[in-house]
C-alpha cells in the first residue's frame, strides 16, 4: 500500500471503572460513553431495580488518536468496563481487572477512600498499570466551599497513593450526574470533557501480541434469530479469524467462527486487547453465561498448582499453611487450600526466577507465609536470630476443592471473601503467578512426590552414662514405644562437641546406645563420670535429695541433638541427613 493510503487505524484501549459501591461509576461511563455496546449500562433488570451493577458492563468512547500514539490519521477507542462496587461482587472485579490498560477509581468526593475502594485499589496495583483518580459528585459540595473541600480530598488521595505505583497520577474532579440518578437528562455532567482530555494523555500502546493462542473472556452469551449465539467478550491473548474453530473449555465444545463484530462494526479479524462479539451456530446461549473460550485444547483443567506469591500488604493477619482461601484463577473462584513453603535457608538471597519453577531444589516447608509480621523460628532464636530473615521469593502449593480451566502463568488471587463486608478490611491476601497446574486427578500420588519440600526436624536428649571410651548410653530422645530400630546408623552431636552414631536400642524404656567412633574426650568423661557420682550419692539418701543435687549441680548435663530434614511428600517418610 503506498504510504497515506493506509486505512485510519483504531486503537482499543480497555479502561477499568471501579470503586465503591454508589461512587457514580455507571453514571460517570454513561456520561463519557458516546457508543454503548450490547452490555453496556446495567442490562440486568435485577441490576436496574436494585440500581447497581452486577456484572462488568461495557460502552465505549471514541476520539481522535492523540499525537503521542503516533502519526496519521486514526481514532482512540476508549473500551469502558464499569466493575462492579459491591463488596460480594469481587469475583466478578478481579475477572474484570485482568483485561484492563488503565483504571479509573472512582470516589465519592463527599466520602473519600473507603473500604472497597482501598480493595479495588490494590487489584489495580496487580492487574493495571495507570490510573486516573476520579472525585465523582462535587455538585453536592456548596459552592463556596467546593473548590476548598475538592482541594483538600485530592491532597488526601495523593497522601493514600504515595507508597503505591500510582503515586503522583492525575486527579481529576466532575460531576457525572448532577443532581443524582433522579435528576432531568438536561442536567450537564461536570468536569467530564476534562476527564477525557486526562484520559487520552493518559493513553499508551499497549503491547498487544497476536501470535500465540486465542483465548477470550466471554461475559455475556446471546442469541439472534436467524443468526446464532453471539458471545462477547475481550481477547487475552492471541487472535482471532472468520472461519477459525474455537473451543468452549468448561463445556468441551468446539464451534466455527461463522460471524464477528466490534461496536456493531463487521470485521473478519481480532487481536489481543480487542472487545469481539464472535457468532456461531447451534449453541445454546443458556450453557454459557461468563467464561473462556480458545483455540481447540490449549488449556488445561487443574485439581491443584503451585505459585509464587506475595502476600497483599493491607490484609491482616497472617497467612498460614493448611487456611482455606476463596482463589480466583483466570475467570473463576473457588476454594482453595494452601501450603506455603521457601527455598532453603542457604538459598534466601537468590535471585528471584520468573515464571518457572525448579523440581530439582530441595524447598522448605512454612507454617505461614514468611513476611516482617512473623515470628522466629525456635531454630533461629537459638542462633541468636531475633529477626526473621525472608527469602526474596515464597511459593505456595494450591489444592482447588473443584477442578478449574485456566490458562498456564494466569493471575491468582487469595481472598477472605466470606469476611463480614461491613467490617473495615481489606479482604484480598495474595497475589500470585500459577507456574504448574497439576491435571491429574491422581495428583497427590503421581505428581507430589517430585515436589521436594521438606520439614527441618530436631529431637534432643541426654546422655545417661558412659560405657566405655567409644560409646555412651543416651535418654530421653525417644518416646518409650518408639521403634528405634528406624533410627540406627543416623548420627548425633553431644553438646561436648563429639559426633556419634546411634547403635541400636538399650533395654525398654527408649533409651539407646550410641557408638563415637573418635573417642570421647577426657573431660566429657570427668564430666558424665562426676555427674552420674553425684546420681548414685544422691540415691541413698531420699529422693529429695536428688531433686536438691540437679539443682545445685554445676555440672551441665551433656546433651544429644538429632538433626534431619524429611520430605513432605515422601511416601516412605524416609529421613535425611546431609
Amino acid at each position: 500500500m503506498a504510504a497515506g493510503s493506509a486505512p485510519p487505524r483504531v486503537l482499543n484501549v480497555n479502561v477499568g471503572v471501579l470503586g465503591h459501591i454508589d461512587s457514580g461509576k455507571t453514571a460517570l461511563a454513561r456520561a463519557l460513553s458516546t457508543t454503548g455496546s450490547t452490555a453496556a449500562f446495567d442490562r440486568a433488570p435485577q441490576s436496574r431495580a436494585r440500581g447497581i451493577t452486577l456484572d462488568l458492563g461495557f460502552s465505549c468512547l471514541r476520539t481522535a488518536l492523540p499525537p503521542q500514539l503516533g502519526p496519521g490519521p486514526g481514532e482512540l477507542q476508549f473500551t469502558l468496563v464499569d466493575c462492579p462496587g459491591h463488596a460480594s461482587l469481587i469475583r466478578t472485579i478481579i475477572g474484570g481487572a485482568q483485561i484492563i490498560d488503565l483504571m479509573m477509581l472512582v470516589i465519592d468526593v463527599t466520602k473519600g477512600m473507603q473500604t472497597q475502594s482501598a480493595e479495588c485499589l490494590v487489584i489495580g496495583q496487580i492487574a493495571c498499570q495507570k490510573m486516573v483518580v476520579v472525585l465523582n459528585k462535587i455538585d453536592l459540595l456548596p459552592e463556596a466551599k467546593r473548590q476548598s473541600a475538592i482541594e483538600k480530598m485530592t491532597k488526601k488521595m495523593q497522601k493514600t497513593l504515595e507508597n503505591t505505583k500510582f503515586c503522583g497520577c492525575p486527579i481529576v474532579a466532575v460531576a457525572a450526574k448532577p443532581g443524582g440518578p433522579e435528576a432531568p437528562e438536561s442536567e450537564n455532567p461536570l468536569g467530564v470533557s476534562e476527564l477525557i482530555e486526562v484520559l487520552k494523555s493518559q493513553a499508551y500502546l499497549p503491547s498487544r501480541d497476536p501470535s500465540g493462542h486465542f483465548l477470550m473472556a466471554v461475559d455475556h452469551c446471546f442469541s439472534i434469530k436467524g443468526q446464532g449465539t453471539v458471545m462477547t467478550g475481550t481477547i487475552l491473548s492471541g487472535s482471532v479469524s472468520l472461519g477459525d474453530n474455537v473451543e468452549i473449555p468448561a463445556l468441551k465444545v468446539t464451534k466455527k467462527v461463522k460471524s464477528m463484530q466490534m461496536f456493531h462494526t463487521p470485521v473478519t479479524y481480532a487481536m489481543q486487547g480487542d472487545r469481539v462479539g464472535i457468532c456461531v451456530t447451534q449453541f445454546d446461549p443458556k450453557l454459557l453465561e461468563r467464561g473462556l473460550i480458545c483455540t481447540p485444547e490449549s488449556l488445561h483443567t487443574i485439581h491443584a498448582a503451585i505459585i509464587s506469591l506475595k502476600k497483599i500488604q493491607y490484609f491482616r493477619g497472617a497467612l498460614q499453611t493448611k487456611a482455606k482461601f476463596h482463589i480466583t484463577v483466570g475467570h473463576e473462584t473457588v476454594m482453595g487450600r494452601v501450603m506455603f513453603f521457601s527455598p532453603a535457608p542457604a538459598d534466601f538471597n537468590e535471585e528471584i526466577q520468573e515464571n518457572v519453577f525448579d523440581f530439582d531444589k530441595d524447598y522448605l516447608y512454612q507454617e505461614e507465609y514468611l513476611s516482617k509480621d512473623s515470628k522466629p523460628s525456635e531454630e533461629n532464636k537459638e542462633n541468636g536470630q531475633s529477626e526473621v530473615q525472608l527469602p526474596k521469593q515464597q511459593w505456595a502449593l494450591l489444592e482447588f476443592e473443584k477442578p478449574v480451566t485456566c490458562p498456564k502463568l494466569c493471575l491468582v488471587i487469595g481472598s477472605k471473601l466470606d469476611t463480614d463486608i461491613h467490617a473495615n478490611t481489606c479482604r484480598l491476601a495474595f497475589h500470585g503467578v500459577l507456574l504448574q497446574g497439576m491435571e491429574d486427578k491422581n495428583y497427590a500420588e503421581t505428581f507430589l512426590p517430585k515436589l521436594k519440600v521438606y520439614k527441618q526436624k530436631h529431637k534432643e536428649g541426654q546422655v545417661e552414662r558412659v560405657m566405655d571410651d567409644y560409646s555412651v548410653i543416651g535418654r530421653s530422645l525417644f518416646k518409650k514405644e518408639t521403634n528405634i530400630q528406624i533410627f540406627v546408623g543416623l548420627k548425633v552431636k553431644l553438646s561436648t562437641g563429639e559426633e556419634g552414631i546411634i547403635d541400636g536400642g538399650f533395654g525398654q524404656s527408649g533409651k539407646f546406645k550410641i557408638r563415637i567412633p573418635g573417642g570421647l574426650k577426657p573431660e566429657t568423661k570427668m564430666l558424665l563420670s562426676a555427674a552420674s557420682k553425684k546420681k548414685s550419692k544422691a540415691g541413698k539418701g531420699d529422693a529429695n535429695k536428688e531433686d536438691e543435687s540437679s539443682k545445685n549441680d554445676s555440672a551441665q548435663p551433656v546433651t544429644i541433638t538429632l538433626l534431619f530434614k524429611r520430605y513432605v511428600f515422601d511416601t516412605q517418610k524416609k529421613m535425611i541427613q546431609s
